[in-house]
């Protein structure tokens, strides 16, 4: 491997470092939340707007973002963005009130965009596609490694130390981010110059973050909620109304759209990409479902549920590494179909569980989630990106990342109907005292905690939350099985390159765009 070949490995490394620190936050925040309910005297509303917060504000800068980034320069994006994450981690840290602590999530959301759309954008930039599907396995296995260790970290920290420190641990690791980064990452942008597109920027910014609301609301209070449900549809319209005029102005003579409107086709980018945002929409069930059943059936810390966890991780990263070899020895689409067949085949083991199964079982129904979901994510994501060429990949990986950033939201909220639908079913068949039901309805650990003391309501509050976890998880598995079939459908068998004006893209190589 030459000079050139090697460093660009090496600034993978710096690509992962940054969106490692992105994964760290979120995972923390998890399980910091009852903490930060007692510091910060905030309401469970505050908390729900912490995370939700952070997702409006990526999801309404997430297509903006790409756009600064080809125009300006894409490792010069990253770098401000890193700077501004651990600005936004200092404020979290220091928060005196719910205010400061959400305006400090809030400009997290606008630097995680930042990070995610140019760190996907980089691995157009630093690789051809033959080598693309090896690095965004690496890639992939690299952001898996933070769902563990954000909950193990945090909650040793959170047992030991200044609840504040969770925060601060980012600013060691954007620090040294930005350092390798500015170091190994060439500086790239358009070679022509991209127009603002004010019309298509407002459009996705308010389409993404209407959509992105609703269906948070939607996982928080039902899908029947009137605001969740006029914000999706406003938000449906606004994001079809984007796809129309990036259309129109793609056929103007001086027309300069936000997206070439080639990608918004079907096809497989497209494809790609929405499959890429199924395999996590199949399994964020698991993430949803598994914490509550370890700490509320189970009887597990925050430090031994994330432990738990490792399996499922462990899986996600040997999916991921394998992504790149079977898309080279049998295709990118048999590859993302094999995973999802992997991952609807570990769901429906999952589906099985019960409150007394073995530690073993779990483990090994949760890696198999992780290998399927980490192949067929990698797989997608590479579909995706084949064809795509380092002149305007900042915008094109944040589409990417718009999919991804929806696919969380969705999938919560689908599976926790699913889980409430079946567990209150349950509960109110089960012939439970009237405290310990409306206890229970409102979750898990209070009606366990109204049930104490009593091992025959105790199990049967646990038995009703397992059964609307199995509901969560057939499901998910479900979905994981039309993410099977989609994807013999509609991916290609060979790798697909982009044409501009009838001609072969130029690949985006370090050596095409680096300046």
């Amino acid at each position: 491997m030459g000079e050139v070949g090697a460093r660009r490995w090496w600034a993978l490394g710096a690509v992962n470092l940054s969106v490692l620190a992105v994964g760290l936050d979120g995972t923390v925040l998890s399980v910091a939340q009852p903490t930060l309910a007692t510091a910060l005297d905030a309401s469970q509303s505050d908390l729900v707007w912490f995370s939700s917060g952070y997702l409006l504000v990526l999801a309404a800068v997430v297509l903006p973002v790409g756009l600064v980034g080809d125009r300006f320069g894409r490792r010069a994006v990253l770098l401000a963005s890193l700077a501004l994450f651990g600005l936004g981690s200092v404020l979290c840290a220091y928060a005196a009130s719910v205010g400061m602590f959400l305006a400090g999530r809030l400009l997290q959301g606008l630097a995680g965009a930042g990070i995610t759309v140019m760190a996907l954008s980089a691995l157009v930039v630093l690789f051809d596609e033959r080598e693309r599907p090896k690095a965004v396995g690496i890639y992939q296995a690299a952001t898996f490694i933070a769902l563990p260790l954000g909950p193990i970290l945090g909650g040793w920290m959170l047992s030991r130390f200044w609840w504040g420190w969770v925060f601060l641990l980012n600013v060691p690791v954007v620090v040294l981010a930005a350092m390798v980064g500015f170091a190994l990452i060439p500086e790239s942008r358009s070679t022509r110059r991209p127009g603002l597109d004010p019309v298509g920027t407002a459009t996705s910014a308010a389409g993404l973050a209407m959509v992105i609301y609703g269906l948070v609301r939607a996982g928080e209070h039902g899908w029947a909620t009137p605001d969740a449900v006029v914000s999706m549809v406003v938000g449906v319209v606004a994001v079809a109304g984007f796809v129309w005029w990036e259309h129109r102005l793609g056929r103007l003579p001086d027309g300069q759209p936000l997206i070439d409107p080639r990608l918004l086709r079907p096809g497989p980018f497209l494809w790609g990409a929405a499959l890429a945002a199924v395999a996590g929409l199949a399994m964020i069930g698991v993430l949803f479902t598994l914490p509550q059943y370890f700490q509320g059936v189970r009887g597990t810390g925050t430090l031994g549920s994330g432990v738990r966890l490792l399996p499922l991780i462990t899986g996600m990263v040997v999916g991921a590494g394998l992504a790149g070899h079977l898309a080279a020895a049998v295709t990118a689409r048999m590859s993302a179909a094999l995973g999802f067949v992997v991952l609807a085949a570990g769901l429906a083991l999952g589906a099985t569980v019960t409150p007394t199964s073995s530690t073993a079982f779990t483990a090994g129904w949760t890696a198999l989630v992780g290998a399927g979901t980490g192949l067929a994510l990698a797989a997608a994501t590479a579909a995706a990106l084949a064809g795509l060429s380092a002149e305007r990949s900042g915008t094109e990986s944040a589409v990417v990342q718009a999919f991804n950033k929806a696919s969380g939201p969705l999938g919560t909220a689908i599976t926790g109907s699913l889980l409430v639908a079946v567990y209150h079913a349950r509960l109110d068949s089960a012939g439970l005292p009237g405290t310990v039901t409306e206890s229970a309805r409102r979750s898990l650990y209070e009606g366990a905690a109204a049930a104490a003391g009593v091992p025959e309501l105790e199990q049967a509050v646990r038995a009703a939350f397992v059964d609307g976890m199995s509901a969560a998880l057939l499901g998910s598995t479900a979905i994981a099985v039309l993410g099977a079939v989609t994807a013999v459908a509609v991916l290609p068998g060979r790798q697909s390159r982009r044409t501009e004006a009838g001609q072969p893209t130029e690949e985006g190589t370090i050596d095409a765009v680096a300046h």
